[in-house]
């Protein structure tokens, strides 16, 4: 089986397209697969629209979080309730075009066990963002211990191998890219054109945004807290600067004030910088600490028959790892 997981909030303008379309890119590549819809608390017609789907496609599958928990929590209740040997990931508004998903399942086939979306170009209509992207990524190449693909999403496909590897890490503010390449495994590359949205706006806010470029730098490298060894040579040379600035023919007045002024807020502003991102590193560990769960599914919506067996039920696999249960979950296609 091939699972595609699909995170939404507030989609209702897109997500019947969006189904057909993926419907229409799987069928005949593979007989067996699913799509989970993980409901992030939408607040327009998008949970409707999704159980509309399940009730008439036995392939759907559709997650109700308990409340909006963010992409990234979305997209964990999905790995973790998809069954797939394999597992798509990809974002519902038609940016992870839907034609690329043959691609991906071709590659897996081939043996990669990680199959990764690069974006060959980017489509965005949103001109501070499409400045900020890849400033982001040459940020990140700069500054990261570990090396990640650039240009790169949660666009991709990982083996249940892969999956499982990424799903035992119980990290709490997380880069996917990242813990995606962390997990080694055989890759791939599948090159694509990103788009722009095909409706409506987009979900992040621009603060969310920063929040996820800080979780990418500070979970993939140490640079920022070795900052303080290099602001120590900076602002070191710049008081010996000032000091050679001293012995100017200035009244003492002048010189004197300007010596302390210059000094007093530069070194502040060294000290609170340094401060700010040993304040990042540290809430992160407060929050690894707590240990509380990236989110809370309240319902799931599938397609469930039991199969009998001659000794009872048939135990079968979970929603993921190796839990089992004391019935199979089969599609209704299957059971007829």
């Amino acid at each position: 089986m091939i699972s595609v997981v699909v995170p939404i909030y507030n989609e209702e303008e897109l997500v019947v397209r969006f189904h057909a379309a993926v419907a229409s890119a799987l069928k005949g590549v593979v007989d067996d697969w699913e799509v989970v819809y993980v409901n992030d608390g939408s607040t327009d017609s998008s949970l409707e629209l999704l159980k509309g789907l399940q009730a008439s496609d036995s392939h759907v599958v559709v997650v109700e979080l308990s409340r909006n928990w963010g992409h990234m929590g979305a997209i964990s209740a999905g790995l973790q309730t998809a069954r797939g040997r394999a597992v798509i990931l990809m974002d519902g508004d038609f940016q992870d075009p839907p034609e690329v998903l043959p691609q991906l399942i071709n590659a897996w086939r081939e043996g990669a066990e990680v199959v990764v979306g690069v974006r060959r170009s980017r489509q965005e209509s949103r001109k501070l963002l499409a400045f900020l992207f890849p400033l982001f990524y040459r940020c990140l190449g700069t500054l990261s211990d570990y090396p990640i693909p650039l240009n790169a999403g949660i666009f991709s496909l990982m083996d249940r191998k892969a999956l499982d590897s990424v799903l035992a890490m119980r990290e709490k503010n997380r880069y996917l890219p990242g813990l995606r390449a962390w997990v080694g495994y055989k890759n791939a590359i599948v090159y694509y054109d990103r788009q722009d949205r095909l409706g409506g706006e987009g979900k992040l806010s621009f603060i969310s945004r920063i929040k996820y470029a800080m979780d990418a730098i500070t979970s993939f490298s140490y640079k920022p807290l070795r900052l303080s060894f290099g602001l120590f040579g900076f602002s070191t040379s710049l008081a010996l600067l000032l000091a050679a600035c001293m012995v100017l023919p200035l009244s003492t007045v002048a010189v004197v004030g300007f010596g302390v002024a210059a000094s007093v807020f530069f070194m502040g502003g060294l000290l609170m910088l340094t401060l700010g991102i040993l304040g990042e590193y540290i809430g992160r560990v407060y929050d690894e600490v707590r240990n509380r769960p990236l989110s809370l599914i309240s319902k799931v919506h599938r397609t469930q028959v039991m199969i009998p067996s001659q000794a009872g039920m048939i135990a079968m696999p979970g929603g993921y790892g190796s839990q089992t249960e004391a019935y199979a979950i089969a599609s209704e296609e299957a059971a007829a």
